[in-house]
């Protein structure tokens, strides 16, 4: 065979080959291109995602790959504007309803249950426990004088000289009382601390929020402002959260921050995600509020929220009462102070506990080192102060209140025109729609004999119309909202008999048992009410007592119905899951939710939140808005 032959032959067998791989290809491929593109929404780096919990008395801060947030206080000091201006400083320990005619007499009533309750439960050693009263200690502590440690106590007051416009955390905290300059905190009992005085409007706390949570950003995060429209936001809210105020954060972060797209959700749901659990009832002790809630399956029951208006501060200031009544060495020590407010938090954190087994009379140590002073070494002697001071969690007329709405619960929407299909406009047309069908089904349905009480076709018109109105207007707990799925199917006479509780309970300071009880008593169906004994977690930075787990299992094994005693195979309250930082789960359960691929659903942009205003939450939050 000659070249030229070979060379065609050559080429008709590539044209052959050329023409089976277009056969092949036309049979084989697909309308659609083989390769699916990558969707138009880009991958969402977690590193890009600032979580931010803000607390009462700490913001917790960081971003959703840190291992751990950053926890500084969340406190802001502002200059005065105009020199000779009075000063102002927020207080953190005292509140209203402390100094009441009737407040020490409920005081001393609640130290009395606080008592029979240390001696009617017995110790490990089957036992009872004798009460040591505050007179033993109190002669003691009397002649007791400190001790010079250090002429110097080498702390400062936060230099001032450079005239800063503000201060941030422990710097605010450490601001001289003599210097020009207001204490705020923008955060109250968990929600924002709008008040009459200096700086107390919706505005000003607004502003004192942005300004705090912009510079953790900037020195502590590492992030310029202006990098924050790469950035994006997971913000933990409340349980039971205000509306108003929930939609002016949110703008703050879109429009005044900068982020470029923000997420919403409840504390209670997110400690569920940091602890790794499904279900449970979430007991979130704070500072300055204790909210109980019993969450399923990410989604928190409306019906079970409740929140107390008592947290750690109230246990520190009952302790500060409980010390001078045996006669606390340290006698300037002043609610009024803020150095001295830190010192007693730190002396409740480390002497503190829910043990029953420690008793009797023992003797303890503190120093005090504050600015322009020498460092001091008291020691004193302390009984059963340090387990009657936590018990007041459970017996809360020891803190002595008075006059103060201690409980709340959610409240419906007031409206707002810029969401005008809210609850009220559904809860409307829905009676609407069941008005209409009623009378449909009254029109084609053969006539009944008059008497059949029970009978739909016994109502009147006129009784159907009166009817609607009322369950609008039921009060305002938290289940006249619209029903979640869980409520949807519990009997009317239930539902009465829950609201008419629920409104016995508001404006009582219930003891934490109680209202873990009253949660779990307000879940729909007798399956939920067993999950939730079977898993009540403790979160947030109030009840971290020595035992304090078995000293609350112990309570609500007590307390709980006894139908359920017989069913539920375990009550187990969880105070450390996974060894964590119980203060820190619901920051990581933010951080968890950032990872989620169901999250990218709740995303708020900011061009979306420029058009629609609050009504976007509506439709993006992970909740029943």
């Amino acid at each position: 065979m000659t070249q030229a032959e070979k060379e065609q032959e050559n080429g008709k067998e590539k044209e052959k080959d050329r023409e089976k791989e277009k056969e092949q290809r036309g049979v084989k491929r697909p309308i659609a291109p083989p390769v699916i593109p990558e969707p138009l929404q880009e991958q969402i780096q977690s590193n890009f995602i600032v979580v931010i919990n803000p607390g009462s008395k700490t913001l917790r801060i960081g971003r959703a790959t840190d291992t751990l947030p950053v926890s500084i206080p969340h406190v802001i000091a502002r200059r005065h504007k105009h020199a000779g201006q009075p000063r102002h400083e927020d207080p953190w320990l005292l509140r209203e309803g402390l100094s009441r005619p009737e407040s020490n007499e409920q005081r001393q009533n609640g130290l009395k249950m606080v008592d029979q309750a240390i001696w009617s439960k017995k110790m490990s050693n089957g036992a009872r426990r004798i009460p040591v009263s505050a007179d033993q200690a109190r002669a003691f502590n009397k002649q007791m004088r400190p001790a010079v440690l250090d002429p110097n106590s080498r702390v400062k007051w936060t230099n001032t000289s450079h005239h800063p416009e503000f201060l941030v955390g422990d710097e605010a905290l450490y601001v001289n009382p003599t210097d020009c300059y207001n204490i705020h905190w923008p955060v109250c009992r968990g929600q924002l601390n709008v008040h009459s005085g200096p700086s107390g409007s919706l505005t000003a706390v607004l502003a004192d929020l942005e300004t705090i949570w912009s510079h953790a950003i900037q020195k502590f995060l590492e992030i310029p402002l202006k990098d924050l429209k790469y950035y994006r936001c997971i913000l933990l809210i409340p349980d039971i959260y205000n509306r108003q105020h929930v939609k002016e954060l949110v703008n703050m972060l879109l429009m005044k921050m900068g982020f470029s797209a923000t997420v919403v959700h409840q504390e209670s749901v997110c400690a569920t995600f940091g602890s790794g659990l499904s279900s449970a009832c979430v007991v979130d002790v704070g500072d300055q509020k204790t909210s109980v809630c019993c969450v399923e399956d990410g989604i928190s029951h409306r019906s079970s929220r409740l929140c107390l208006a008592y947290g750690g501060s109230d246990v520190t200031r009952c302790f500060f009462w409980l010390l001078q009544r045996a006669g606390f060495p340290y006698r300037e020590c002043q609610l009024s102070n803020r150095l001295d407010c830190l010192l007693l938090q730190q002396l409740k954190e480390t002497f503190c506990h829910l043990d029953q087994d420690i008793s009797g009379l023992q003797d303890h140590e503190f120093r005090i080192r504050n600015p322009d002073s020498p460092a001091l070494l008291y020691q004193f002697r302390l009984g059963d102060e340090k387990l009657q001071a936590p018990m007041a969690i459970f017996y809360p007329a020891t803190f002595g209140i008075v006059g103060q709405k201690m409980t709340s619960l959610q409240q419906r929407s007031q409206g707002n025109p810029e969401d005008p299909y809210d609850e009220h406009y559904l809860l409307g047309t829905q009676s609407k729609q069941d008005q209409s069908a009623k009378a449909t089904a009254e029109r084609k349905a053969p006539p009944k004999p008059s008497g059949f009480d029970g009978e739909p076709g016994s109502q009147n018109p006129e009784a159907a119309d009166r009817s609607h109105p009322q369950d609008i207007d039921l009060g305002h707990s938290q289940s006249d909202c619209l029903m979640t799925g869980a409520d949807v199917d519990e009997p009317p006479t239930a539902l009465m008999s829950r609201k008419t509780a629920i409104s016995q309970f508001e404006g009582k300071a219930l003891g934490l048992d109680k209202a873990i009880l009253h949660s779990i008593d307000c879940c729909a169906s007798d399956e939920t009410k067993k999950k939730m004994y079977s898993s009540i977690l403790v979160v947030g930075g109030g009840l971290m007592f020595h035992r304090a787990q078995e000293f609350l299992q112990h309570r609500i094994l007590n307390k709980m119905p006894p139908s359920f005693r017989r069913v539920v195979e375990n009550v187990e309250v969880i105070t450390r899951p996974k060894d964590m930082d119980p203060r820190l789960i619901a920051w990581k359960g933010g951080a968890v939710l950032a990872c989620l691929d169901t999250t990218q659903e709740l995303w708020v942009y900011q061009q979306e939140w420029q058009r629609f205003g609050m009504r976007i939450l509506r439709e993006r939050a992970a909740f029943v808005w």
